[in-house]
């Protein structure tokens, strides 16, 4: 009879998985070229405007981004123009979650944890129930719609409360997509991944 293996030497297996994999994805892109970097985002940000979800959707929950990341600060831009609820994240370390916030003006925001900027914490509060799109952030992904995020867990924790499913998207390099991320049972899995020269609708997506 084979002995199994206890649940919290695979927990730590998959840990040391994606650490590696976040240092190795992280050091590709930052290797990009600025001007690299610039036009990736634009041609990511035309793309997912022209998603049917995003479209048909009157809210949509986005962040911004910070260093290396797809530049999300036209989509975030257009998602006002075109009248549609902005939802941006607060992060509140001491809970370790995310706290939703409307957005109606980008100079608002502050630069909060991280420098990443942020609603202040008097906007008006947002709820994951009324939004129907989630632009996602993260490190690498795959064709099954596995993200790796920084490894503090709050968008799995986000959305595994959520009251009902949104379409969840993430705008990545193509540097970024790899055969296979390793995960877990908690971790939140896409609908769309879309990098400069490909779009991913992921086939097989979770239950709500």
């Amino acid at each position: 009879m084979t002995d199994s293996i206890p649940v919290s030497l695979e927990l730590g297996a998959v840990r040391a998985q994606k650490k590696l994999l976040r240092e190795q994805i992280l050091a590709r892109r930052d290797a990009l070229a600025p001007v690299v970097r610039s036009a990736a985002s634009r041609e990511m940000t035309q793309r997912l405007l022209a998603e049917p979800g995003y479209i048909k959707a009157s809210a949509v929950l986005a962040y911004m981004s910070f260093g290396t990341e797809v530049d999300t600060a036209a989509f975030v831009t257009q998602v006002l123009h075109d009248g549609k609820l902005l939802a941006l994240p607060r992060i509140h370390k001491p809970s370790q979650t995310l706290r939703l916030h409307r957005v109606n003006r980008l100079d608002e925001l502050m630069s909060g944890v991280w420098g990443i900027r942020e609603p202040h914490g008097e906007a008006p509060a947002a709820s994951l129930d009324e939004i129907d799109f989630v632009l996602m952030p993260g490190v690498a992904f795959d064709g099954r719609g596995a993200r790796l995020g920084y490894g503090a867990g709050y968008y799995d924790r986000l959305l595994a409360g959520s009251p009902r499913r949104a379409q969840r998207v993430a705008a990545a390099f193509d540097v970024q997509i790899v055969d296979a991320v390793p995960d877990d049972a908690h971790d939140q899995r896409l609908d769309i991944i879309i990098s400069e020269d490909r779009i991913i609708h992921v086939a097989d997506k979770p239950s709500p």
